[in-house]
């Protein structure tokens, strides 16, 4: 007898990735299906998703590689990339992530795995790291709200001129834009101003705001502070001049420049936005780093995007929360200000750290140390017979070369070095952090005066400063402790693991988000985002140096349009958002160049979210809101009756599919159909792609066009509610008109419109994380990991229906990827309210699903296929445990107002003082037979968020708070 031969061949892959990414084994696969009562998932999808819209053929992905292969292939990938010294500037700039911030923040699941603090109570950490995000970016702009973070610079700057339109006093005019603004900005600005009606004037307001502009009236006024040419101008008499006229003043500044500049606040600006990229966040081909924004206090309940505020908790602790969240855009819809839906929150935590760990001194010596490397190299090229613009700089100097500006370039990238070919006759010059001895060398050498280097010290002895004294920054900032006792690498460790220690993550377990896709982040898939070629390129570098890039994200983009359905993919907007608007502007721009741009209607249904109808609003689009049925579709009497109605003026219809409310709708090919017989087009919100993918194709069954959330369905991790990347995908007949981008011709078709983010590939630095997680599923992984998600879903639908009503279903009693439970009869024969439940949910150890959305007083789950049958069955046994409890609530065993769920959720201070409740403290903070060796415990009780509402604070309270 011989022992079982194993063929080398299949022993040497190891095994698949996607049964390291997909949670339910085989036998728990077997036990979920028999539950729901199916034999195969084959026979699940079948009956769950409608027979018009699946794909009839495969995914043509190539064949799926294990984790050592696949790095292997982005290390070749990597290795593409040239990465000079960059010194191009235009806001992104080389800079040394702290390490303690790098491993601890940026490459720790405790923080990338987050999701959106909207439960408060266990996401007290992150909301401390914003809210030192927020005190350093109003510390260093003298405007005293800042908000959460922002995009990026390009569209802070957009947001800006949209709220000073809004809040201003003159209604009409023109914004005025001073051209030494950083050329990806004007273009952003333009993008976004031109459907939005506001007309855009750029000039060079070095002598002040011309007459003729002055007389057509100004609503508000955009500098770069310094300019993009490198020059400190007193913007003073600018200002006087705005507001003399009405107008709201923007200043979009450089944080680091800021520490030994005098603040915008301090020089009459109403708004300050810009990037923090330079505090510690890698370049990365483009992004994604956090913009910010900083406002008077009079714009501070108009301010766009998100704000942590402080608040007190039951017991009257100090506590932290997202601050006026009725402005979020789920609610207000096609009245919202912004679509803006996420911020970009590790990057801000980032920046936030980089502050908390240099403190002001350490900011002011770097800067001073990048300020003396300009001057020294502005000395060395004027004493070799070169032409300096301008006497005052902060760290860029402009060189005037006729004619020799293209060959000075070329010779400086021969020694390492990019600069900034401004045009044929000027050469940008940027230094950074990073910024030393050789790179002086390398560029005097460039420019012929190599005999700088020489004489370094005597250079350095007998050149001044080059910042103008009126506008040196006098007063401190950064006063808070928290910017000061965090020096030694042990203080500062300790610092963030006590933040991360204070919030649920996916390292903890499950997030049961509905909408939001709450699934596995591989490590393999994020290893390769901090690797040097990857996270030290400049967006704006020549492409010969970025071929590994251009591969990337020329394959990914294709791989996207192949599991779509579509035929082109833009990977430019950097978050969902973003492609919705890039989309509809898109569809606008195909109607205009039809000779139909009177099409102008889009029909979005109750049920979407919100940002839909504000994107449409922001694209010059009128909102008409079509009904949803009882099945939780889209009202298909109601639909046909609105495209009658608006026939000849129909641009587009809005639809998320499977529909928000959870359900594959039976005749979404028909409604594309009646849609496109009515002259519009059919955007189809990817927000639901992860019940699609290897199922059925959007451009297949009738869209024309959709955005892509890679921050869901494609494995980018939410980070606490942001970074994302947010494609737009389209068919042929749309690809004319996706983003373009003026300083990389490549980035989109000469025909598009414009740039909808400031780099021209979006948050290029995270594409790798999407595309290895293709490269590792391949197209048998990706289609059993959405029937998985439909197969999780349906399960935790079954277990729950007996003790909460489930809303919406399919066929078959089926729901897609998502399921809602509605506790809303539970509410009117107890009192117990959808609140309650979320957070009794956290003493049993869970992040809430998504509460009462789409509909008030429901819960979304959506379980994905990363979660195993273990932790599907713990959730699905802590629900029926609260039902339990609720019904103890309705017998009168428990008092409405002092039961667990209403005083929920408990913390450890709660067990050390008198226990008044009716309940004991076990079944409290152990509910069920919850264990108490892996307890997770909050941090504060419930939050009051009213209160924080009602009296705004949004910097670092002073310690004293602390202390009563």
């Amino acid at each position: 007898m011989t022992a079982h031969r194993t063929p080398f061949t299949a022993l040497e892959r190891g095994t698949p990735f996607a049964a390291r990414h997909i949670g339910p084994d085989a036998a728990g696969e077997a036990k979920m299906l028999a539950h729901i009562g199916y034999g195969s998932l084959d026979e699940l999808t079948a009956a769950a998703v409608p027979e018009v819209i699946t794909s009839t053929e495969g995914l043509r992905l190539p064949e799926a590689r294990s984790e050592a292969e696949v790095l292997a292939e982005l290390r070749s990938l990597a290795s593409r990339n040239r990465v000079l010294h960059s010194m191009i500037g235009l806001g992104y700039y080389g800079t040394v992530t702290p390490p303690v911030v790098l491993r601890n923040v940026m490459e720790n699941p405790a923080w990338y795995t987050a999701y959106t603090p909207y439960q408060p109570e266990i996401s007290q950490g992150r909301l401390e790291a914003l809210l030192n995000f927020q005190t350093m970016v109003a510390d260093l702009t003298g405007l005293p709200t800042s908000g959460a973070s922002l995009l990026d610079e390009g569209t802070a700057a957009a947001e800006a001129m949209a709220l000073a339109r809004r809040v201003g006093k003159v209604k009409g005019g023109v914004f005025l834009v001073d051209s030494d603004c950083l050329p990806q900005t004007i273009a952003v600005l333009r993008t976004r101003a031109e459907p939005a009606g506001v007309e855009i004037e750029v000039a060079d307001l070095s002598g002040g705001i011309p007459a003729a502009v002055a007389e057509r009236g100004v609503f508000g006024v955009l500098l770069q502070y310094p300019g993009a040419s490198g020059a400190v101008r007193d913007p003073r008499e600018v200002i006087r001049q705005a507001h003399g006229l009405g107008a709201v003043v923007t200043m979009a500044a450089d944080l680091l420049a800021l520490t030994v500049l005098s603040s915008p606040g301090e020089l009459g600006a109403d708004i300050a936005v810009g990037s923090t990229q330079r505090f510690g966040v890698p370049m990365g081909f483009g992004g994604p780093h956090a913009g910010f924004m900083a406002v008077r206090s009079q714009f501070a309940r108009s301010l766009p995007g998100r704000l942590v505020g402080v608040s007190y908790d039951a017991d009257g602790a100090q506590a932290y929360r997202l601050a006026l969240q009725t402005r979020e855009q789920h609610i207000r819809r096609e009245k919202a200000t912004s679509n803006i839906c996420t911020a970009q929150v590790l990057l801000a935590v980032m920046a936030g750290m980089y502050a908390v760990w240099h403190g002001p001194e350490g900011l002011t010596a770097i800067a001073r140390r990048v300020h003396r490397c300009a001057v020294l190299l502005a000395a060395g090229l004027r004493e070799g017979g070169v032409d300096v613009v301008s006497d005052a700089y902060f760290d860029t100097v402009t060189a005037r070369v006729p004619g020799r500006a293209a060959q000075v370039v070329a010779t400086a990238r021969e020694h390492g070095v990019n600069l900034r070919l401004t045009d044929a006759d000027h050469v940008g010059i940027a230094c950074d952090e990073i910024t030393g001895r050789a790179q002086l060398a390398a560029v005097w050498t460039a420019f012929g005066v190599a005999a700088a280097e020489e004489d370094l010290a005597g250079l350095d002895e007998r050149t001044g400063d080059a910042l103008p004294v009126p506008l040196l920054r006098t007063g401190e900032f950064l006063t808070h402790p928290v910017f000061h006792r965090h020096r030694s690498e042990t203080a500062m460790l300790r610092y963030l693991k006590r933040l991360a220690d204070r919030d649920y993550a996916l390292d903890r377990g499950m997030i049961p988000l509905g909408s939001c896709t709450m699934k596995l982040n591989a490590t393999t898939e994020m290893e390769p985002v901090t690797w040097p070629e990857f996270a030290q390129l400049h967006p704006f570098a020549p492409l010969d140096q970025a071929d590994g890039y251009l591969t990337l994200i020329g394959e990914l983009a294709d791989r996207l349009a192949e599991i779509t359905g579509y035929d082109t993919v833009s990977l430019q907007p950097n978050a969902g958002s973003q492609g919705e608007l890039a989309g509809l502007l898109a569809v606008r721009a195909y109607h205009r160049a039809a000779g139909e741009g009177h099409r102008t209607v889009c029909l979005i249904p109750s049920s979407a979210h919100g940002t839909n109808a504000a994107s449409a609003v922001m694209a010059g689009m009128k909102v008409v809101v079509v009904r949803t049925a009882e099945d939780g579709g889209v009202d298909p009497e109601d639909l046909r009756a609105k495209i009658e109605r608006h026939r000849s003026e129909l641009a587009v219809l809005m639809v998320t599919y499977p529909s928000t409310h959870g359900v594959f709708e039976e005749d979404i090919a028909d409604i594309c159909a009646a849609v496109h017989e009515a002259g519009g087009q059919v955007y189809v919100d990817g927000a639901n792609l992860n019940a699609l993918v290897g199922l059925a194709r959007p451009g297949h069954f009738g869209a024309d066009v959709s955005h892509l959330n890679l921050h869901k369905t494609f494995c980018i991790p939410h980070g606490g509610g942001g970074p994302g990347v947010g494609p737009v995908a389209v068919r042929a007949h749309l690809a004319p008109y996706l983003p373009s981008h003026p300083l990389q011709e490549a980035a989109g078709p000469g025909t598009g419109i414009g740039p909808v983010s400031a780099a021209p590939w979006g948050s290029a630095g995270i594409l790798p994380i999407s595309w290895a997680y293709l490269r590792l599923m391949g197209a048998d992984g990706l289609r059993r990991a959405t029937q998985v998600a439909v197969l999780s879903a349906n399960y935790v639908a079954k277990r729950l229906e007996p003790h909460f009503p489930v809303l919406y279903t399919g066929p078959g009693g089926l729901v897609a990827h998502e399921c809602i439970i509605d506790v809303r009869p539970l509410t009117k024969a107890t009192g117990v309210t959808i609140d309650d439940v979320a957070k009794r949910l956290i003493d049993y150890g869970f992040h809430a699903p998504t509460m009462s959305f789409p509909v008030a007083g429901t819960l979304m789950i959506e379980p994905t296929e990363s979660e195993d049958l273990a932790e599907l069955d713990r959730f699905c046994d802590a629900m029926i445990a609260i039902r339990g409890e609720i019904d103890k609530v309705g017998s009168g065993e428990w008092p409405a107002d002092d039961n667990p769920l209403v005083n929920a959720p408990h913390t450890a201070a709660q067990l050390a003082g008198g226990w008044p409740h009716p309940y004991g403290r076990e079944e409290a903070v152990f509910p069920a037979g919850t264990g108490s060796q892996d307890k997770y415990w909050p941090p504060v009780r419930r939050i009051d968020g009213a209160y924080g509402d009602r009296n705004l604070v949004c910097s670092c309270p002073p310690p004293s708070d602390y202390d009563g």
